[in-house]
């Protein structure tokens, strides 16, 4: 089987980068093309030289559209925005397209999911094969064990850069508990505690959001009964496991028919 030849969206940031050295070194993959928003002072640069890898010849374009045309696929952890626009183009193309980027608005879901009609869509809050493992224990754990004794919060904290909250994973965390239970998440989470806040209702699902530093990522959901707590956490190292779990999207994507699949699918967890 030939190569899948994939693009790089956003591939002047850090997980650009790491994508590209994720491509590199995995066989059955090629770096075909990489693009950054019409503008960048990054467009023209060599891919390899900014992630560190030397010259390759593959070189930052703004035209999303003509890079896109050709491809296979396209890996995406940028802004929501952009994500949809780059959805229109595989659409076009009728190849995969691999979603890492969150904080999505309700409109912008509802256009990726038309995208989809067309276009293989792999999308989800982390690409992290533990984070996606941890998610069907804590749908598990939620199932098992009754609001009425075991109360859930899910702590994540990020580095001082990610401009959404809760994260992504943390929201993906939370879909998994909220199906455990059998409710919905929007009506039964709570985002901020401030105050005289009384109480904590029962049945409700907590977050709790840290920034600082330099943190990749690291999510805890905790189930805390009366006189015992349980605590399922993942904790990230490096953004090349989520580069690495993107590639496995993507090769998983090519030749799948057009839809909108989660990293559940890929690791047959659904």
């Amino acid at each position: 089987m030939n190569e899948m030849k994939l693009v790089v969206a956003g591939a002047s940031g850090r997980m650009g980068c790491s994508l590209i050295r994720a491509i590199d070194a995995l066989e059955g993959v090629t770096l075909h093309g990489a693009i950054e928003r019409d503008g960048s002072e990054m467009i023209g640069r060599d891919t390899g030289e900014i992630a560190g890898l030397g010259p390759n010849g593959i070189t930052i374009s703004g035209d999303a559209l003509a890079t896109i045309a050709n491809a296979d696929g396209v890996i995406d952890f940028t802004a929501p925005a952009a994500s949809v626009e780059y959805a229109g183009y595989t659409a076009q193309a009728r190849c995969v397209h691999v979603i890492g980027t969150t904080g999505f608005s309700e409109d912008e879901e509802e256009k990726l999911t038309a995208a989809a009609r067309h276009a293989t869509i792999v999308k989800s809050g982390n690409m992290s094969l533990g984070v996606n493992l941890l998610s069907v224990l804590v749908e598990r754990a939620a199932a098992a064990l009754d609001a009425s004794d075991f109360d859930i919060e899910i702590v994540e904290m990020h580095h001082r850069h990610k401009v959404d909250a809760p994260s992504g994973t943390a929201l993906l965390l939370g879909e998994a508990a909220a199906r455990g239970r059998g409710i919905d998440l929007a009506e039964n989470s709570v985002r901020s505690r401030d105050g005289h806040t009384g109480p904590r209702e029962t049945g409700t699902i907590g977050f709790a959001t840290l920034r600082g530093g330099s943190v990749v990522g690291e999510h805890s959901v905790i189930l805390a009964g009366e006189g015992e707590r349980i605590s399922l956490s993942h904790h990230a190292q490096d953004r090349a496991n989520f580069a690495n779990g993107a590639l496995k999207a993507a090769l998983w994507g090519w030749g799948e028919k057009p839809g909108l699949y989660n990293m559940r699918d890929v690791l047959g967890l659904n």
